[in-house]
């Protein structure tokens, strides 16, 4: 029988440290997933196939991405035009306001495109936040398009590996901060020091007791940080463990 309570889960002195934090992009930041949005347009026939092996763990995101890329039949203006169609969370601009405000570093990462983000992010005026993402290139005919993925990491089938952008902000001495809401955010929840969650990522917080907070958007995230750097949020975490059988 499981059971969900609150509960303090880290001491305030943990927080003297300060912290950072690591943002998803689809679906966390943007409201819709930029690469569905993709292939529902532009997809030639093939890409489902690739999307139905990778939810059934046949092959990682990576080859998937990178085959559903390939499958892309777009102009440069057409994917800029389509991208101009999309938006963020309209919280987000002030959350990142309000993280500069408490000198909380954000770096977006992402498997996602590159070029998706910062175009879509240049609207706000936020494209000069630091981000790890999938690489979107011109390919040489008949291909139009190609991925590369300069944050991969050996061993991982994610395009960008999340879990060694964790290790890598974790080097600094200061706690993480992930922001989330799904299926790639699983393994990089498991490494940092709490979670403000969306969607499927909360129940993957609950299952593995990982300290969290649930939100709707960054209405949510911006109530939630002040506490979090003071050291209050703590007190108020959720987190799922197993009772005794």
């Amino acid at each position: 029988h499981a059971s969900l309570w609150w509960r303090p889960l880290i001491p305030e002195r943990s927080y003297v440290s300060g912290w950072n934090i690591l943002c998803d992009f689809d679906g966390t930041i943007s409201v819709e997933d930029v690469i569905d949005s993709l292939l529902d347009r532009f997809g030639r026939p093939g890409w489902e196939a690739l999307e139905r092996d990778w939810r059934a763990g046949r092959i990682g995101s990576r080859e998937c991405m990178s085959g559903q890329v390939e499958l892309l039949q777009m102009t440069r203006a057409e994917l800029d035009e389509h991208l101009r169609t999309l938006w963020i969370d309209h919280a987000f601009p002030g959350f990142v306001a309000k993280a500069r405000e408490l000198n909380v570093p954000i770096r977006i990462v992402s498997d996602g495109l590159d070029h998706a983000i910062h175009q879509i992010l240049g609207r706000y005026g936020l494209d000069d936040l630091p981000l790890a993402a999938n690489h979107l290139a011109p390919a040489t005919p008949p291909k139009q398009w190609q991925l590369t993925s300069p944050f991969q990491a050996e061993g991982c089938r994610s395009g960008t590996c999340k879990c060694a952008c964790v290790a890598q902000a974790r080097s600094t001495g200061a706690r993480t901060l992930l922001i989330g809401d799904g299926a790639s955010d699983f393994c990089a929840a498991d490494h940092v020091d709490f979670v403000f969650a969306k969607h499927r990522l909360i129940e993957h917080c609950r299952a593995a007791g990982i300290p969290y907070m649930p939100i709707t958007g960054f209405e949510d995230a911006l109530e939630f940080l002040p506490r979090l750097v003071d050291g209050t949020l703590a007190h108020h975490a959720r987190y799922h463990e197993a009772a005794a059988a």
